[in-house]
């Protein structure tokens, strides 16, 4: 009987599965690094283990570290998680030798299934449908377009699709390059590119006593840089013998390993149908909760009874009931290329409405550092139907106050809104066919409701500096006015459109806008207009020169004006600025003082969060300074390198690579 867990991981998978520990009466142990010594998991936490370092291969990868820490604690069992050590068949087998349980399944099926290419091969043997690999060294123009894909590892990294036969040993190595930079291992396979394909996966468990699982379909199609965003359990769209095919070849999968525990199965279905095998994940899924909202199940509850030995609760799993849709909130910020956003998460907060679910390793007031994936929650919505999952995950992601960091918040609810995802046309080249109009600014009424809350935030902040305005304004209240009309500006977040805002102040200390708007209060937090017969609440919150501004029809945020000039205004022409916090990984080949670079020519490749950034020459010219080093850690804004003669309008821009 497992009495104290030690859970492998951080940040909302460790908080989630502590969840699960308390509800069961298992105390929980946390590790945790430098840079997460406040973090929620280590608060949620009975006793915590810190692990020296900041950066993951000083401390969640260090495998000694985390079998020590968890004697040390007292633990008698140790959960993965999903990511770092999860799918690390040497880790598993020092947690058993260490006389501790391993919550996951047995070290040979991770084994088996660690590498992509014998994983095929074993699918093969049991009838799995495949894709046919394609031999790099002799692939033509007929077996294009390619996709490249690390044999270790996953999350996109080291994924290259090739649609030119001259690009593809460039690719290759570029390939093999990242897939060793993250996985340690630089093998790379080839395989025929589906375009148009979907993303469908099935969640099984399994018993060590011969049962076996397949606990529906989910659709993960919704991916930007090969990772996956929106889920949903079960997919739309599919018919009763595609299922059942899918849940067979799942079944089949797990049982040619030996397989025990929570673990996934993914395929690629064609545009005509067709399923084919990608891989088996041997651990639990970012996504898993849209499947336990649907079967009404806890699967780290039935990890951990699988793993003190028990059987499943039935020989066949319970009945499935409704629709289930998740979101991954990420700080990023999908109109610049996805760029990973840092800083104080100042307030997170999702309504608890019926049928919503939040999955997080964030409260307000915790800082995104530069170190991990900029996942900063997951929010989930059960159902009766789709239709109804979908409207109802999307009006909570809507309501959801969240400040700090740019999130890619909008461009969730936008997506959900989409009438490609609303009538369940998914694949997986979604966001490269949509991203533009996703990530658009000037909506119908866009500018007009940033306008007016911008106006909320200048009343709250007059109504502050007049003392408070306690009580609301009443119509006639704000009629003698002084004779002199005030002004705030504002500059809206994230695309720079500002606003002026011109009000006056009535001797009462009540103010009134010039644009005509009837106030009907106006206290510090809150304002409520009436405008054009419509009376609408704001709720204000003002962080240094940051103002958030949310109503239940969306959020602004806005940054007062006047500011600190940007970076990139107190620097000469043909600067490289760092986007970013970040490491400095590696120089372009022979970047020097004085070499000649081209427009567009990868100089500088930072590394913060999980991904890899290439820092581009702004333009055709001379390096004449050169302040990066490899492994030099930099602030946003700070001077990487300076190239002369570029134009002064052409700024240094970056672009992201998966790694």
């Amino acid at each position: 009987m497992i009495t104290t867990l030690l859970v492998a991981n951080r940040g909302e998978i460790a908080c989630r599965i502590f969840r699960t520990c308390r509800e069961l009466g298992i105390s929980t142990v946390a590790v945790y690094s430098d840079a997460d010594a406040g973090a929620l998991h280590v608060r949620e936490a009975d006793t915590a283990v810190r692990l020296p370092g900041a950066a993951p291969a000083d401390t969640y990868l260090r495998g000694d570290l985390v079998v020590a820490a968890a004697l040390a604690a007292g633990a008698d069992a140790v959960h993965p998680g999903y990511g770092f050590l999860s799918e690390n068949a040497g880790f598993a087998r020092a947690v058993q030798d260490a006389g501790l349980v391993w919550v996951g399944p047995p070290v040979k099926a991770i084994e088996l299934m660690a590498s992509k290419t014998r994983a095929k091969e074993l699918m093969a043997a049991a009838d799995v449908p495949l894709l046919a690999p394609v031999d790099p060294g002799s692939a033509t123009a007929a077996d294009l377009p390619l996709l490249l894909k690390a044999a270790a590892g996953g999350g996109g990294r080291g994924m290259r699709i090739v649609r030119e036969l001259a690009s593809l040993p460039a690719e290759l190595t570029a390939a093999s390059a990242e897939a060793a930079g993250a996985f340690g291992d630089g093998e790379v396979f080839a395989e025929p590119y589906v375009e148009r394909g979907r993303h469908v996966e099935v969640q099984i468990m399994a018993d060590g006593q011969g049962t076996v699982w397949a606990l529906g379909t989910r659709d993960c199609s919704l991916q930007r840089r090969h990772q996956k965003v929106i889920e949903e359990a079960p997919a739309p769209g599919l018919d009763d013998g595609l299922r059942r095919r899918l849940h067979d070849a799942a079944v089949a999968a797990a049982q040619a390993v030996g397989y025990r525990g929570a673990g996934t199965v993914e395929f690629l279905v064609s545009a005509g149908g067709r399923p084919y095998f990608l891989e088996m994940n041997t651990r639990l899924q970012v996504e898993h909760p849209v499947t336990e909202a649907v079967f009404g199940l806890d699967l780290v509850a039935l990890q951990l009874r699988v793993a003190e030995g028990g059987p499943l609760p039935a020989a066949a799993p319970p009945a499935p009931a409704g629709h289930a849709v998740e979101a991954r909130l990420y700080a990023e910020d999908p109109a610049r290329d996805w760029q990973p956003q840092t800083g104080a998460l100042l307030t997170l907060e999702v309504p608890a409405e019926p049928g919503i679910r939040l999955d997080t390793g964030y409260t307000g007031g915790d800082t995104v550092g530069v170190h991990y994936d900029p996942m900063l929650a997951k929010v989930i919505a059960h159902a009766p139907t789709r239709t109804e999952a979908v409207r109802l995950l999307a009006r909570a992601l809507e309501r959801a106050r969240i400040h700090g960091p740019v999130t890619n918040r909008e461009l969730l609810v936008r997506s959900l809104r989409h009438p490609d995802f609303v009538a369940g046309r998914l694949d997986t080249g979604f966001f490269d066919r949509h991203l533009t109009d996703l990530t658009a600014a000037g909506a119908p009424g866009e500018d007009a409701a940033r306008r007016l809350a911008a106006t909320a935030a200048a009343l709250a902040t007059a109504a502050g500096a007049a003392g408070g305005g306690a009580g609301p304004a009443r119509l006639g209240a704000w009629r003698n006015l002084a004779s002199r009309p005030q002004t705030r500006c504002y500059r809206a977040e994230p695309d720079g459109t500002e606003y002026e805002i011109a009000y006056r102040t009535g001797r009462d200390g009540t103010p009134a806008p010039g644009t005509g708007e009837r106030v009907l209060a106006a206290r510090p937090g809150a304002v409520t207009l009436e405008t054009g017969g419509v009376t609408r609440h704001f709720t204000v919150t003002t962080h240094a020169d940051r103002v958030h501004v949310d109503t239940t029809a969306g959020s602004y945020t806005f940054t007062a004006l006047p500011r600190f000039s940007d970076p990139a205004e107190r620097t000469e022409p043909g600067s490289l600025l760092a986007p970013m916090p970040g490491t400095v990984v590696r120089l372009a080949e022979g970047l020097v003082p004085g070499a000649a670079v081209e427009a567009g020519q990868p100089l500088i490749w930072l590394e913060a969060m999980k991904m890899e950034h290439r820092v581009l020459a702004p333009a055709s010219g001379t390096l004449t300074a050169l302040h990066a080093a490899p492994g030099l850690q930099v602030e946003v804004g700070a001077l990487l390198a300076v190239v002369q003669d570029a134009p002064a309008e052409a700024p240094a821009h970056q672009e992201e690579t998966t790694r």
